[in-house]
């Protein structure tokens, strides 16, 4: 059985790790592999070599960083496939999703290229006499990523090519549940000729993550994952003096108002809820569907989602199985609450079983689902969807308002009007119109309110690059001593 260790200064770092994790194959249920757990002395090591390395790479020119980008990119499209293999063996979804992560992160690596553009500052000539004030904007330092399981490549891609691209070194501590992707990913930073020590892999647990929150050499965390985490991340970072930016939990709401295509609300809901087994921070949960229109489109929700295949993702099904057996049991828990509580079941995916012991669980499709119902409180992070009807427009805005996330939401309309009103009126970062996951596109940035937030920067985008950097103001005046300035013992007509 393999074992995977760290990434430090180029090369793999092997510390004798007294403690390991398991990484499963979440379509088997057996352990394909051991990560070695660091220490507070492996961050040390991380730290030391990320400084190191900053020390030049902060001076390398815009044309060498972009080159390199350049180069990493190409890499990563040619590996794609390699990549998304990867992420399937230990997350589980399906290829096609894995695939679909790895494109969405390489968005953000060609964003990151036009970093010459993206650092310019401004000038100001003759604000007083002789006298010009202008902007840069340089590199923290050593700044550190803590990244989720749901997207082992895409989430750490969000931040790491913006952060070096702005002059930065590097620091990924991926999900103990899946961390090849980013392994693979620094060999490739390694091939398209990155300087050994900016970017640097380390693995564990809470011992690493409070490790990397309280060094004083680490100038800035990026975290995504669920609120709690990330409301304690955002604390312990901040209160040791870093810049952080948290990452929240989410819960997702599609409004669908009577006149839309119902056909294409359905299309919508089976792919947003159910696409990666719905463990995934944009996935809609929370469908609310304004009346007389709820049983039709539960209906047709139905006809999909009975066709739905899950299965081994390698072996063409449509969706895969949970992450963990710990985590598809707690998923399956809220199934059991929400049955409890009065919901009606319209499709139940606890009894689907593909053979072998893998962690399955099938799409679930609950109706009558009241405000509060845990399955619709709390951020489940499965293939669950929630229907809760509603009676008009003002009441499906109030309930989505009053919820404590405010990540992503949806409408579905043909009404450009109450587009318009839904998009200004609503309380959430993300907004999508008659479009079901409504995640940015890499020149904007990714990021929710309230809850779904800890933290003043969104993720790459112009927030990511002035997350990564530090504004300075210059105020220059030059004397000419051939104009009656002071004489420097130069002659008056040089």
């Amino acid at each position: 059985m393999s074992e995977i260790t760290h990434w430090i200064n180029g090369k793999t770092f092997d510390d004798s790790a007294k403690r390991h994790g398991d990484i499963f194959n979440p379509a088997t249920g057996e352990v394909s592999k051991k990560v070695a757990f660091g220490t507070a002395a492996t961050v040390d090591a991380a730290v030391k070599s990320a400084t190191d390395a900053f020390a030049e790479w902060r001076h390398s020119s815009l044309t060498k960083r972009v080159n390199v980008l350049f180069a990493f990119r190409e890499l990563v499209n040619t590996n794609k496939e390699k990549i998304a293999a990867l992420i399937t063996s230990e997350h589980g979804k399906v290829l096609s999703d894995a695939a679909g992560e790895v494109t969405r992160g390489l968005e953000v690596v060609e964003f990151a290229c036009g970093i010459p553009h993206l650092l310019k500052g401004g000038f100001s000539e003759e604000v007083s006499t002789g006298v010009d004030v202008y902007s840069i904007r340089q590199a923290l330092g050593p700044v550190a990523i803590i990244s989720p399981f749901n997207f082992p490549a895409m989430v750490p891609m969000w931040f790491f090519p913006v952060a070096i691209a702005c002059g930065n070194t590097v620091i990924v501590k991926p999900s103990e549940k899946d961390p090849s992707a980013a392994m693979f990913m620094a060999q490739l930073w390694k091939e398209a000729g990155l300087p050994d020590g900016v970017f640097n892999v380390v693995h564990g647990d809470k011992e690493v993550v409070d490790a990397i929150l309280t060094h004083p050499g680490i100038k800035s965390v990026s975290f995504v994952g669920s609120t709690p985490i990330a409301k304690y991340v955002y604390e312990t970072g901040t209160k040791s003096g870093k810049r952080v930016q948290a990452l929240g939990g989410a819960k997702n709401h599609m409004v669908v108002l009577p006149d839309a295509d119902l056909d294409l609300a359905a299309d919508a809901a089976i792919n947003a809820g159910f696409g990666s087994a719905g463990e995934r921070c944009m996935a809609i949960s929370a469908l609310v569907v304004v009346e007389p229109v709820a049983d039709a489109l539960v209906a047709k929700i139905k006809e999909r989602a009975v066709k739905l295949k899950t299965g081994d993702g390698t072996k063409g099904a449509d969706m895969g199985p949970l992450v963990t057996q710990v985590h598809r049991d707690k998923v399956a828990s809220y199934v059991d609450a929400g049955e409890k509580e009065g919901a009606t079941i319209v499709v139940d995916g606890r009894s689907v079983n593909p053979g072998g012991n893998g962690f399955w669980l099938g799409p679930t499709l609950f109706d009558h689902v009241t405000p509060k119902m845990s399955i619709y409180t709390d951020e489940i992070f499965g293939p669950v969807l929630s229907v809760i009807r509603v009676k008009s427009y003002d009441e499906a805005l109030a309930l989505v308002n009053s919820h404590q996330y405010g990540n992503g939401t949806a409408i579905f309309t043909n009404d450009g009007g109450a587009a318009r009103r839904y998009q200004n009126e609503v309380e959430v970062g993300m907004v999508g119109i008659n479009v079901p996951i409504p995640v940015p596109m890499a020149y904007y940035s990714f990021g929710g309110w309230k809850n779904s937030l800890f933290g003043d920067s969104h993720a790459h985008g112009t927030e990511g690059v002035h997350f990564f950097t530090r504004g300075k103001v210059v105020t220059s005046r030059w004397l000419d001593p051939s104009h009656g300035g002071i004489n420097l013992g130069f002659p008056q007509n040089t």
